[in-house]
């Protein structure tokens, strides 16, 4: 007893680290320290990655865009640095409504998918095909001219729900504004082999020459199983066994090819006012 009491006493006049570093390595105390620093210690190490890697990451964000844009309207040639082919585009902040563009904000740096969520520029829809829920009220548009100064192709932005996912991609039309150059989609999380198959090259390629609308201005161009009565011209095969997600594109591209979407710009370009 006498050596318990010493003990004891030796303890008390030790400071709390001292005994917390006297304790056995298999205490529990030890045991909940070692594993909450390592935590710690882990997502600092995490955090400081992240962000130091955002620079890098916006940087491949905005080549990777720029790819999409030249790929949708036929210009991309890999031996040709991304920049210097991308720098015969020209970005417009585009006004929906009105279908013009605005000087209002700067298109290097606009963020239409932020703007989405503001409701200072968007706007809720009642009337949602696509399945977006709000609909920024400007888009960044990009136009490619000629060597003669007149519009080769315009290079608009889509998106829309699928399956799974959302779909965010661009398509391209002619200077007419009804004929389509290409569509494509750059970021979406549909299932592989089925919906994914919106990547596929073939498929893709069945968009060239489509058409919007027809001579009324009706707009027609639908992605399903069999061509609409009017033809042919109007129509892109349903990916095969991925009806969801052709839906979800049939709705996406009639949406943002109406007058919600890009009806009133379209209709100012067909009029030479672009």
């Amino acid at each position: 007893m006498p050596e318990d009491s010493g003990q004891k006493e030796n303890n008390r006049e030790k400071g709390f680290i001292r005994r917390f570093l006297d304790l056995p390595p298999d205490s529990v105390p030890k045991t909940v320290f070692v594993a909450v620093s390592l935590c710690l210690v882990a997502s600092m190490i995490v955090s400081a990655t992240a962000v130091s890697l955002r620079p890098v990451q916006e940087v491949n964000k905005l080549r990777d865009k720029q790819i999409n844009i030249l790929q949708v309207a036929g210009r991309y040639d890999p031996s040709v640095k991304v920049t210097e082919a991308f720098s015969v585009f020209e970005p417009h902040v585009l006004e929906l409504a009105t279908g013009k563009f605005t000087d209002q904000f700067d298109p290097a740096t606009f963020d239409e998918q932020a703007a989405a969520q503001d409701p200072a520029t968007s706007v809720a829809l009642e009337d949602d095909p696509a399945s977006i829920g709000r609909k920024s009220k400007f888009v960044t548009v990009y136009l490619l001219r000629k060597e003669d100064g007149s519009i080769d192709k315009v290079i608009l932005p889509i998106h829309g729900y699928g399956l799974w996912s959302t779909l965010y991609g661009f398509i391209a039309l002619e200077a007419n504004g009804n004929d389509i150059y290409g569509l494509q989609f750059y970021s979406h999380a549909e299932t592989p082999g089925l919906g994914a198959e919106v990547d596929n090259p073939r498929w893709k390629a069945l968009w060239r020459g489509k058409k919007l609308a027809d001579d009324s201005g009706d707009l027609l161009i639908t992605v399903a199983k069999t061509a609409p009565p009017q033809g042919e011209q109007y129509h892109v095969d349903a990916l095969a066994g991925a009806t969801l997600t052709s839906r979800g594109v049939d709705n996406l591209v009639r949406f943002w090819m109406g007058e919600e979407g890009y009806g009133p710009f379209l209709k100012n370009l067909k009029a030479g006012e672009i």
